[in-house]
């Protein structure tokens, strides 16, 4: 059975981190073009990557599941659970050239993952922010309720009539000399 998958189970999981390859390379431009989009606060194109973000987690998905197969595989040729197969116990039953092959695709697949983890989680701290920023200002405009976070500046507006707006006492740009 080994002779049997060292001739079929290289190709195949070559050719399943190609496919992995080819998507986090596509999801890393996805999360770039999404920071961009964040950056030039541009609602609708910060909508539309992360529905493309979206598809593409999808498509990674379907990709697990040939991940999970080809490791079952494994896994039955090397007497082990699916869960329990290394990549050097997987790169033992394939010719040394595609070991190589896939222990090189492993590490820039690594790489690459990385890379979105860290792109990705510059987008949500960006995002964060400039949700602060909105929350700030809707607040300022008497939008939200009085909970939370108070300025120091509505401390004075205290002594306001009722009938006074709460937008009115807090003025984002004072024109007033």
């Amino acid at each position: 059975m080994s002779a049997l998958l060292n001739t079929t189970l290289g190709p195949a999981v070559i050719g399943h981190l190609d496919a992995q390859l080819i998507s986090a390379r596509r999801l890393l431009d996805l999360v770039l073009r999404q920071g961009q989009a964040i950056r030039a606060q541009d609602v609708e194109s910060v909508l539309v990557r992360l529905g493309e973000i979206q598809g593409e987690m999808e498509a990674r998905g379907r990709l697990e599941a040939d991940r999970t197969r080809l490791l079952g595989q494994a896994g039955a040729a090397l007497g082990l659970p699916a869960h329990a197969v290394t990549l050097d116990a997987l790169t033992s039953l394939m010719s040394p050239a595609d070991g190589r092959g896939a222990l090189e695709r492993s590490g820039e697949l690594r790489g690459l993952l990385g890379e979105v983890a860290r792109e990705h989680g510059v987008n949500r701290a960006l995002m964060r922010q400039e949700l602060a920023f909105l929350d700030h200002l809707t607040r300022l405009m008497g939008a939200a309720s009085d909970t939370g976070y108070r300025p120091p500046a509505e401390a004075g507006a205290a002594h306001l009539p009722a009938a006074t707006p709460r937008a009115a006492a807090l003025r984002t740009l004072d024109l007033q000399a």
